[in-house]
């Protein structure tokens, strides 16, 4: 894996093990990692206990919004899409 992806996903895994959840569309947009399912196996490797749970597409939106624009098409039923969140427990 070259220095930037391994930069990338590093971003990835600090996200994480601050605390802050994270979709796929999140690890996407906010950091260029087409794999999320990728981290997450990683970590849970190397002993980390990542959860994971169904939120609203709108709830992703609202955070990628925070720090970049994204807008879903007029026609997406942003409150019926879920996707997969998943998040660390802690120690």
């Amino acid at each position: 894996m070259s220095t930037t992806k391994t930069q990338l996903v590093l971003g990835v895994k600090e996200h994480l093990l601050a605390g802050h959840p994270i979709t796929q569309l999140e690890c996407i947009v906010l950091f260029g990692v087409p794999s999320l399912t990728k981290v997450i196996s990683d970590l849970r490797k190397e002993g980390y206990k990542i959860e994971s749970k169904r939120v609203p597409f709108v709830a992703a939106l609202r955070r990628i919004n925070e720090c970049a624009t994204l807008d879903p098409p007029k026609n997406l039923p942003i409150k019926e899409v879920a996707l997969t969140e998943y998040y660390w427990l802690g120690l």
